[in-house]
């Protein structure tokens, strides 16, 4: 195993309590698209069934996904469009009432206060959400300019599980795979960092707990090498893997 010198974060989940504020608004957005659209939907969505669908998405990969679904027309320009709105709904929401992930802000000042690590943030959300959220809970100044979004950073944007977004990381970094280690909620980021060849700290502490255990293997069957439950955990399983141990 080759020195660890830089931790890439996911954002949503994972540094900032987000999918949930951020679900509710999607939902709303989709279900007036589906009205204006005729979408025969079984049910309106909610921001809870939204995110057992799509959790680790980003609103441009959930529309594709609909759309293959439902079939129905969507140019290039409403697309942008809806995927702009949506930007502009969730970032409301996320000035009204985000908060930090339970512990990370302490795991993120320590790694801060001892400089072995470069940390960087990586995540599928439009770069506008990214620094919206992680500035609403102070976290910005641990990142600087090192904040990679597969909506905003990449020509043609994409999503994860494409790992596209870690390689974009990687290469603007200047580091190889080896040196890095993700942190990841969702099986779609789970997979983005293990197809980049970047081994995966898969967290599960924001789900519910009857989801958790579920979640536990969907991120192992994904390539994560630990689970975590709680931030508190994360500085001894990184000793752990820079040891090999994992």
């Amino acid at each position: 195993m080759g020195k660890i010198n830089t931790l890439l974060f996911d954002c949503d989940n994972t540094l900032v309590l987000s999918e949930e504020v951020a679900f509710e608004g999607c939902a709303d957005l989709i279900n007036q698209i589906a009205a204006t659209k005729n979408i025969p939907l079984e049910k309106p969505f909610t921001g809870e069934s939204l995110i057992v669908e799509f959790v680790g998405q980003n609103f441009r990969g959930m529309l594709r996904s609909l759309q293959e679904r439902y079939g129905f027309p969507l140019t290039d320009e409403e697309l942008e469009t809806y995927v702009k709105k949506e930007e502009d709904v969730v970032i409301a929401k996320i000035q009204e009432k985000l908060s930090p992930c339970p512990n990370v802000d302490g795991v993120l000042e320590r790694l801060a206060a001892e400089g072995k690590y470069e940390l960087a943030v990586v995540s599928s959300s439009a770069l506008r959400r990214v620094k919206a959220s992680i500035e609403k809970v102070g976290q910005d100044k641990y990142f600087g300019d090192r904040v990679f979004s597969a909506a905003t950073s990449l020509k043609p944007p994409t999503s994860k599980p494409d790992p596209a977004i870690y390689l974009h990381a990687l290469k603007e970094l200047g580091k190889k795979a080896e040196e890095c280690l993700a942190i990841e909620d969702s099986k779609s980021g789970t997979l983005s960092a293990a197809r980049a060849g970047i081994k995966v700290i898969g967290y599960v502490g924001p789900y519910k707990a009857e989801e958790r255990l579920k979640m536990e293997k969907v991120l192992a069957q994904a390539g994560a090498s630990i689970i975590m439950r709680d931030w508190n955990q994360f500085e001894g399983y990184l000793a752990a893997i820079e040891k090999g141990d994992f």
